[in-house]
C-alpha cells in the first residue's frame, strides 16, 4: 500500500479531484491512502501567517521553513521508508517511468510487476510513503527540501501557482500502477498495445447531416491488423 502525504496550504484545492472516481475509490477500497496536512496548523503565529520576505529582497513572500518541518514530521511520525518529493520548474521531468518507479513497479515482458521493498533487508510489509511538497507565492524556503533530500520534481516546461496540480498528477500517474486500483493490470496501457483514438457505438455517428463512420479495420475482427494500427496511431 502506498500512503501519499500532501503538505499544502489549499488542500482544498485538489481533495475534491482527488476523493472521487478511480482514484477516491482507490483510497476507500484502502489501496492506497492520501492524507493533508497544512502547515498553517503548525505555525506557532497567531495569525497563522507562514511567509516572510525574501533575503535579498526581491518581489512576492517566501513560505517558512518551520511550518513546513513541523508538518512533515507529523506525517512520517513513526512511519519507515519515506521518500519526500518538492515540487520545481527546474525539477527532473515526470514521466510514466517515474510513476512506475514511485510505485516500485517494473515492466516485464509487457506486464507489470511489483517489486514493493522486496530489495530492502529486515523490512516486514508493504507499506510506502511519499511525501509531496507544495509550495506556493515566490516559493519554499530552501533549506527544507535540502534537509529532507527531496527529490526534485516537475510535470512540465511551465510555472504554476502552487505545487498542488503537480501533486495531483503525481498522485493519479502513480496510482494507477498500484495493484487493484484499474481493477485490471490489462488496464494499464504499459501492458498492452494502447491508441490515442478510440471508438465506441454507434459504427456511424452522423452530426450536423455529415457522416462519420469507426475506421473499417476495428471493425474487421483481425486482431493482427487491429494491432498493426493501434500501434501507428
Amino acid at each position: 500500500m502506498i500512503h501519499f502525504h500532501v503538505i499544502s496550504l489549499f488542500p482544498e484545492s485538489i481533495e475534491p479531484y482527488l476523493s472521487d472516481s478511480i482514484i477516491g475509490r482507490a483510497a476507500k477500497d484502502g489501496k492506497i491512502s492520501i492524507n493533508y496536512f497544512n502547515p498553517r496548523d503548525f505555525t506557532a503565529d497567531k495569525h497563522k501567517r507562514v511567509d516572510s520576505r525574501p533575503y535579498g529582497g526581491g518581489p512576492g513572500m517566501v513560505l517558512e521553513p518551520e511550518s513546513y518541518l513541523r508538518a512533515v514530521d507529523t506525517a512520517v511520525k513513526g512511519k519507515r521508508n519515506v521518500e519526500y518529493i518538492f515540487f520545481t520548474p527546474h525539477g527532473e521531468q515526470f514521466t510514466n517511468e517515474t510513476a512506475r518507479e514511485l510505485a516500485n513497479v517494473n515492466i516485464v515482458n509487457g506486464k507489470t510487476k511489483s517489486h514493493l521493498f522486496g530489495n530492502l533487508p529486515g523490512f516486514k510489509g508493504r507499506e510506502k510513503h511519499i511525501v509531496l511538497l507544495c509550495a506556493r507565492y515566490e516559493g519554499l524556503d530552501a533549506r527544507v527540501p535540502k534537509i529532507l533530500n527531496a527529490r526534485h520534481l516537475s510535470i512540465g516546461p511551465f510555472i504554476l501557482t502552487g505545487g498542488e496540480l503537480p501533486a495531483a498528477v503525481v498522485i493519479d500517474a502513480t496510482a494507477r500502477y498500484v495493484d487493484g486500483v484499474l481493477g485490471s493490470r490489462e488496464s494499464i496501457e504499459d501492458n498492452r498495445i494502447a491508441s490515442g483514438e478510440v471508438y465506441t457505438r454507434p459504427e456511424i455517428l452522423i452530426y450536423k447531416g455529415k457522416e462519420y463512420k469507426v475506421p473499417e479495420v476495428l471493425l474487421s475482427g483481425n486482431h493482427a491488423e487491429i494491432d498493426k494500427w493501434r500501434r501507428k496511431h
